[in-house]
């Protein structure tokens, strides 16, 4: 700005500049702070408000939990959250009571493991973190709710966390009823006889540890020894979703071992058949849904035992009309019946290559347990791999033809899914062939070949599979199915195994029960406490929440990451005096001595119910209030199951938070404790803002705002960098905070530039050149109510003309329907189409179009918006205002071009009215001046009317 020029200077003070954005930014947000602008009422509790308010449709949105990061907010995170409060701001508008709020998932290793590192206290670095990212999240001015706001590390949140757990803990499942039932119900008909014990016997005869182990076997929280991925440099154990392909940890890239524990876990199968059939009436992503049913992983078989030394191995299949053809059986390294069927010394006539050169099955077992452990279970299942394994030294007997078959341990047959054991078809099952020639074992073919080749199999290259063939060699005692289809064949086979006692047909699912201990410090503690006999006791309600106490050292016990034999020792194992507690647990067994549970729960723990807790934050009587929760989540028309009305986060969560949260959900609603069986009813899974990442000779990733484009090629202090598109991150150095976007143009330019990206569920990458074509936009608007030079409204109280009309209403028409389908981008557009035609038209704008205008824009940016609204000379705040209505008569084009052609080539273009008819139409054109002269008294064969745009006429 020139100093020698006051009419520049003049001019400067009253445009839309940057400062300008900020002070007018910075203002409106205390203003809604101070008047509660957001505030969504309750229909009851400390939240109830303005009645009437309560009383309009609601709208409850929501925003996946963000985890409070020491690095803060990227332009990236934000999206999501900008995403949601534009919806929820046109909610408002158009009538709706908007509940919109956002709080903080803050347990979880991030935060330990820098306390690992510093001793700095994790609650310490937490809460640093999360004042940090509400102060970057305050200043994109979004319309939250913050009476509602918490975090999961808040007492008076955990509290309820664990009253969670101990529902689950007190209940199981009751498959005749379909639902989870208390605990105590399975105990009265235990005690009375109305349910026989597992094994026979009477319930008083039982001791306390008997009654607890009975019930472990029920309960829908329970602890168990079992294989668990083990991470020693996490000092932790994962759930399979927490491991990567390639068998690391998803968080810090660690190795990750398979290991015996006692973990806690949820019992999520027995809701299985419900997480599947209620997909069907979620708004939810169809790829979503896919994720969750290939996860759970319904199958239908038939259960088939096969004898082995005087017991059994039990194996499930989906194929039991191949059972003929089975010539060999496999367990998983972990199976609990590997080392019963170890025996001493091989058995007389075992093949070299059965042995893996060892000399007796038990070290050949051991060693290859070793080497199982280091593999991931995709590692275990790679298609391509070679197929490796070692025999037991026991054979077992197939029940259909009564031949000995060998039992043999190999990596691709899991414990986590079906019996973790299998039996082994190989002439039709290629994993089943490849390992069949590798360890040179019998191929026999009971599916007759459709393709030509015989059933000759040591001819065959790969394995005959198909659902479309003739069953043969297969008769034995008591079945034949030779000459049956498949379908065919698997009915009698199933029907004569339950028939024989030896199987029976049943469902399968891959998916497993939810491992739900962690070995560390920052996490919810478990409300558990044993007794002197090790039974497990929940505490009484009025003993939550129990904190976590302090300690000196938040490490696990010093381990070797490599080392898959390293045994985790917890942080709160090691205070004594928090461990080992007296106490009266109100169960007229007076104070007796307990320790604690030293385990922690998962960070997903917090996040699979904090919807319900948005709902009625300050309640410290109940999880939420019945009449609350009915409100805001119960079952509507539409939406049998009720649940959020639009939840907006990364698809990255399908198969974790996403399950995790329905399971707890349905667990809650068959309690009674809730009436939405389902937590989010709709879901909408936003892309991801990418950045370049430039990189050097060396592949280390150098700043990106320091380099320079020459020529096409990328240069970093004069070296040439490479360039590829991806994540936008600290560690990248290419991360662009909103603060530096927001300082330079204002937050309203940083909304409207990520909205106009692209389409929200498409990844887009970050250009900050770009940003200035959205702060142009506002500069714009600003014009075209607000003088630069003087300051003063320039808007006037006249009729805007027929073109302008017709463009408003065109535009309320387009960013309502915009709007309400989350296409903020052709939104944003419609609106810029809007103003540039008011800056085209030029003069003064019409108060009513002006007006119109500034409502159209406050969704999208809601301070500029409030501070033209005021200037305007409105009192009350634009944010509750009705959003612009269109008029139908300006929305439908004044007239349409219709092109006629004549033996398809055109002839004229007809200006007519939207409506008209096909009769009129052809009428009109038949009737054409041009059309006329070219038909030149031509025989007309056929006309093809296509109103209102096209008339092919057929000489």
């Amino acid at each position: 700005m020139s100093e020698t020029n006051p009419a520049a200077a003049e001019v400067a003070a009253h445009r839309y500049t940057a400062a300008v954005a900020a002070e007018i930014e910075a203002r409106w947000q205390d203003f809604w702070d101070a008047d509660g602008t957001y505030a969504a009422p309750n229909p009851t509790g400390d939240l109830a408000g303005d009645a009437e308010v309560a009383a309009r449709p609601k709208k409850f949105i929501m925003d996946m939990f963000p985890y409070p990061s020491g690095a803060g907010l990227h332009v990236g995170h934000p999206l999501g959250y900008i995403a949601t409060d534009v919806f929820a701001r046109y909610q408002r508008m158009t009538g709706h009571n908007v509940l919109h709020t956002l709080g903080f998932d803050a347990f979880g290793l991030p935060a330990e493991q820098h306390a690992v590192a510093t001793g700095e206290h994790p609650r310490v670095t937490t809460e640093a973190a999360i004042n940090n990212m509400k102060s970057q999240l305050r200043r994109l001015g979004l319309g939250h709710d913050k009476r509602r706001s918490f975090a999961t590390i808040d007492p008076d949140y955990y509290r309820w966390t664990q009253w969670i757990f101990l529902q689950i803990f007190n209940s199981w499942y009751d498959d005749e009823a379909n639902k989870a039932r208390p605990i105590a119900e399975l105990v009265a008909q235990f005690e009375s006889g109305e349910r026989a014990l597992p094994g026979g016997g009477s319930w008083s005869e039982l001791n306390a540890g008997q009654r607890a182990d009975v019930l472990g076997e029920y309960r829908l929280a329970y602890a168990s020894d079992a294989p668990v991925n083990w991470c020693p440099g996490l000092g932790t154990v994962l759930a399979n979703e927490e491991v990567t392909a390639d068998g690391r940890s998803e968080r810090g890239n660690f190795p990750v071992f398979k290991a015996k524990l006692r973990q806690w876990n949820m019992r999520i199968t027995a809701y299985a058949d419900r997480l599947l059939d209620d997909l069907n009436e979620l708004d939810w992503p169809e790829a979503i849904k896919l994720q969750q049913r290939n996860w759970i992983g319904r199958s239908e078989g038939a259960r088939v035992d096969f004898p082995i030394d005087g017991e059994r191995i039990t194996v499930f299949t989906t194929r039991p009309d191949t059972l003929f053809g089975a010539t060999y059986m496999v367990l998983a390294p972990e199976h609990p019946l590997v080392d019963k069927f170890t025996p001493d010394a091989w058995p007389e006539g075992t093949h070299d290559v059965w042995t893996g050169g060892h000399a007796t099955p038990a070290e050949a077992v051991t060693a290859y347990r070793a080497q199982a452990a280091s593999k991931s279970d995709v590692e275990r299942q790679a298609e391509a791999k070679d197929k490796t394994g070692v025999f037991t030294g026991s054979y077992a007997t197939n029940p259909v033809n009564g031949e000995r078959i060998p039992v043999f341990i190999a990596d691709y047959v899991l414990m986590g899914y079906g019996t973790g054991a299998i039996m082994a078809v190989p002439a039709h099952d290629s994993r089943d062939f490849e390992f069949a020639r590798a360890f040179e074992l019998p191929i026999g073919c009971v599916v007759e070949p459709t393709d030509g080749r015989g059933t000759d199999t040591s001819t065959w290259d790969d394995a005959f599979v198909s659902y479309d063939a003739k069953i043969v060699n297969s008769t034995g005692a008591g079945v034949s199915l030779d000459g049956l289809g498949v379908v065919e064949a698997k009915a009698r086979i199933t029907e004569w195994l339950e028939r024989s006692g030896i199987g029976e047909g049943t469902v399968n699912f891959r998916l497993r029960d939810w491992l739900f201990s962690r070995q560390r410090y920052w996490g919810e503690p478990f409300p558990i406490v044993y007794d002197e006999d090790g039974v497990a006791h929940s505490l009484p309600e009025s003993m939550l929440p129990l904190e976590l106490p302090e300690v000196e050292d938040y490490s696990p016990r010093t381990f070797d990451p490599d080392d898959a034999d390293t045994q985790p020792e917890t942080p709160l194992s090691r205070n004594a005096d928090w461990v080992n507690v007296t106490l009266d647990l109100g169960d007229g067994r007076g104070p007796r001595p307990y320790r604690r549970e030293t385990n922690t729960m998962p960070n997903w723990a917090g996040s699979c119910w904090y919807e319900l807790r948005y709902l009625d934050p300050h309640n410290s009587e109940k999880l939420v209030d019945p009449e609350i929760e009915r409100y805001w989540m119960g079952p509507r028309e539409g939406r049998p199951h009720g649940g959020v009305d639009l939840y907006v986060g990364g698809a990255e969560h399908a198969v974790l938070h996403l399950l995790y949260a329905r399971f707890w959900s349905k667990v809650l609603y068959d309690l009674g404790h809730i009436s939405s069986a389902e937590p989010f009813h709709k879901l909408f899974n936003q892309g991801m803002i990418q950045a370049y990442v430039y990189r050097d000779s060396r592949g280390i990733a150098v700043p990106a705002a320091e380099v320079e484009e020459r020529d096409g090629a990328h240069y970093y202090q004069g070296e040439k960098v490479s360039r590829l598109l991806g994540k936008m991150g600290k560690s990248l150095k290419n991360a662009v905070t909103p603060d530096e976007i927001a300082a330079e143009y204002g937050a309203d330019t940083l909304r409207l530039y990520e909205m106009a990206m692209g389409p929200l569920d498409v990844s887009r990458p970050w250009d900050t050149r770009a940003v200035v074509g959205q702060f142009r936009l506002l500069q714009r608007l600003w014009r075209n109510v607000v003088d630069e030079t003087t300051g003063e409204v320039t808007v006037v109280d006249t009729e805007p003309g027929e073109d302008t009309l017709r463009a408003l209403h065109k535009a309320i028409d387009g960013v309502r329907q915009d709007l309400e389908g989350l296409r903020f981008n052709t939104a944003i557009a419609k609106v810029t189409e809007l103003n540039n035609h008011l800056t085209k038209v030029g003069g003064p704008v019409s108060r009513p179009v002006a007006e119109a205008l500034v409502l159209l824009v406050a969704p999208l940016a809601p301070h500029i918006a409030e501070e033209l609204w005021r200037k305007l000379g409105h009192s009350d705040s634009v944010v509750h205002q009705d959003f612009p209505v269109a008029d139908p008569a300006y929305v439908v084009d004044e007239a349409v071009t219709c092109v006629v052609q004549i033996k398809g080539k055109v002839k004229a273009r007809l200006e007519v009215p939207p409506t008209i008819s096909e009769e009129e139409l052809e009428k009109v054109a038949l009737g054409d001046e041009k059309v006329v002269a070219a038909l030149a008294g031509a025989p007309i064969r056929k006309v093809i009317v296509r109103a209102p745009k096209l008339v092919n006429i057929v000489t």
